[in-house]
């Protein structure tokens, strides 16, 4: 019994190897390449293969979706001299599996050192502000030359890209003192421009605002210019329709004489030359108005006087009767005139001398030539 056992055993054991030997299953985007007696046979596609037991063995095993291989970072001259360690990041993806284990021995090692001499090769003929601004480009050049390089190797770099580039330290310190200079510079620069524009902007509302009250003060000016205007263009009428003569007008004219001495403006007090026309008329008035006030008798023999003047003259004895009455009334007139005319001058000097004295040392003689 134990004979036939263990023959069958045996043979169990033997078809399962034969099996296990025979049957691979290839997991889904991975691909395994076959030799048959050390000699590429095939590359088995995802899913169940069998192969020959014993004379056909799987040689690799690679993944075919896409990989991503970051490199150390490597040390690079620039055209200035310096020093910078760049790191790269690299994204490949197997497109011939039979390539890639049988054209290269290790391509991932290959990739990484001829991104490592182009990398020398295109930051060695920049200076190290074109190094950190021009990323793309060295992306561009060094994704052209993998490309060209691990097309045979049935590898496909799908990109490149530049993870760090790292600079010696006095060198940052350096930026960064630039970069903080420039900051200050843009600042000063802002600033200097807000208080420009702020400085216009009020030079422009002042400016707007002195235009504003010129205008005003010029309309004023005008608007009380046209009522004066129109003010003495009434009174002018006025006086023309009422037929007023020569002797109320120097009336209204000595009333006057004191006003023009009120303002503050005033240093100095002139007194007009006709003052002693307008005394004279008033003087005139007040004469004519007393010789109003006489008696018949009076006004009979003053007006026969010039009459018997005038014969006694043709006899050739000239006569003159002079009237008592007339001459006092037309001396008091003409005194109470000049009274007047004194007080005006007198407070229209006190004034001006409460103003201006000491402006006007000569101004006592003016003013006591005046009163003589």
């Amino acid at each position: 019994m134990d004979a036939v056992v263990i023959p069958i055993l045996v043979a169990a054991i033997v078809v399962v190897f034969l099996v296990a030997a025979t049957v691979r299953i290839v997991p889904q985007a991975r691909r395994y390449n076959i030799e048959r007696f050390g000699r590429y046979r095939r590359t088995l596609q995802p899913g169940l293969n069998f192969v020959l037991p014993v004379a056909d063995r799987v040689n690799t095993k690679l993944d075919v979706r896409e990989q991503v291989y970051s490199s150390e970072p490597k040390p690079v001259i620039t055209e200035d001299n310096l020093v910078v360690n760049i790191d790269t990041v690299l994204y490949y993806q197997i497109t011939d599996p039979r390539a890639a284990a049988y054209e290269v021995a290790d391509y991932l090692q290959a990739i990484d050192q001829l991104t490592v001499t182009t990398l020398r090769n295109v930051i060695g003929s920049m200076d190290l502000e074109g190094t950190l601004t021009s990323r793309e480009e060295i992306n561009a050049r060094l994704r052209a030359v993998l490309d060209d390089a691990t097309g045979k190797w049935g590898i496909r770099v799908n990109r490149v890209e530049i993870k760090a580039i790292d600079p010696p330290h006095t060198i940052k310190e350096a930026m960064e003192k630039q970069m903080r200079a420039e900051r200050d510079k843009r600042a000063a620069i802002l600033h200097a421009e807000g208080e420009r524009q702020a400085k216009i902007l009020t030079a422009e509302g002042t400016k707007q605002k002195d235009i504003l009250e010129a205008q005003g003060t010029q309309q004023a000016m005008i608007l009380r210019a046209d009522g004066e205007a129109k003010a003495v263009e009434l009174v002018f009428q006025s006086v023309h329709r009422n037929n007023a003569d020569a002797k109320v007008l120097a009336y209204k004219y000595l009333e006057t004489l004191p006003d023009l001495a009120k303002s503050d403006n005033n240093t100095f007090w002139v007194i007009p030359g006709e003052l002693t026309e307008a005394v004279r008329a008033v003087t005139s008035a007040f004469g004519d108005r007393s010789a109003m006030g006489l008696p018949p008798e009076a006004t009979a023999q003053r007006e026969e006087g010039p009459a018997e003047a005038g014969t006694a003259g043709a006899a050739g004895t000239p006569e003159l009767d002079a009237d008592p009455t007339l001459a006092l009334d037309a001396a008091a007139a003409a005194n109470e005139v000049a009274k007047q005319a004194a007080a005006a001058v007198s407070d229209a000097k006190a004034e001006a001398e409460a103003v201006g004295e000491a402006q006007l040392p000569g101004r006592g003689r003016a003013s006591g030539a005046s009163d003589d």
